[in-house]
């Protein structure tokens, strides 16, 4: 049995832009990029913004719209799930919770009504949400409470991988300890491997166990967290984490 989850090869993004005058434009996002990640593992991308962290996490999840890729993205399990940076704009503000939660599960189309409902109120007990919240709508949860309902709804429907990008940074400090708990528990609970996108190198050293770090668009080192920050051998890397010891 293969022991990885994912294997990325030689990945490079292009995007391609056409412009007023029928001139296409390039732009080259990600640079020839290999790394892997393996069962259990979580695994950290840092870096600055825009230096292609995210546009590598749709890359992976086939989410890119106007770009060309070439290289080769191998999964070992279903396609990963995301959870995104902000809760509150990628819940349908609309709908109650309970509707968001059992969405995945209508368009699976495997369950009935019933056991669809059985589903989520497990689900929601398993990230900490009651079950009367079931019945609300995100406006009326706060933004740790969103973002359960985000990892619930990425979770529902069991994947093994998952893609967390930035999942605390718009939390206070107090309610980012509580979901990075929750997103270790839910790791080993549910046997799930994370790529964790983050760029608080603090936030990386607390839950990963290896680290990738980006440069525009180029990993330029990669390795155990312990060693990397110990020992880091990039320039880039060195500044990043100078910069957080001042």
């Amino acid at each position: 049995m293969n022991d990885r989850v994912l294997e990325v090869k030689n990945l490079s993004v292009t995007y391609l832009d056409s412009s007023v005058f029928g001139k296409k434009r390039t732009f080259e996002a990600i640079k020839n990029v290999s790394f892997h990640i393996d069962h259990g593992e979580i695994v950290g991308l840092v870096g600055e913004s825009g230096c292609g962290k995210s546009t590598l996490a749709k890359a992976i999840t086939g989410m890119l719209a106007n770009a060309e890729i070439s290289g080769d993205i191998i999964h070992y399990t279903r396609r990963p799930q995301m959870v995104f940076q902000d809760p509150h704009g990628c819940l349908n503000p609309a709908k109650s919770i309970g509707w968001i939660l059992e969405e995945p599960l209508r368009i699976f189309g495997k369950y009935d009504a019933a056991e669809r409902k059985r589903r989520v109120l497990a689900m929601m007990d398993r990230v900490g949400l009651e079950a009367e919240l079931a019945k609300r709508k995100p406006r009326e949860l706060s933004g740790g409470q969103k973002q359960r309902v985000s990892i619930a709804t990425a979770l529902i429907q069991r994947p093994r991988f998952v893609i967390a990008d930035e999942p605390v940074s718009s939390l206070d400090i107090s309610i980012q300890g509580q979901i990075l708990e929750l997103l270790l528990h839910l790791r080993d609970e549910l046997d799930l491997s994370y790529l964790f996108i983050t760029h608080d190198l603090h936030v990386c050293y607390s839950i990963c166990d290896r680290v990738l770090v980006m440069y525009e668009g180029s990993i330029v080192e990669q390795g155990p967290v312990e060693e990397v920050y110990s020992r880091p051998k990039h320039e880039y890397t060195k500044n990043l984490l100078d910069a957080i010891l001042k």
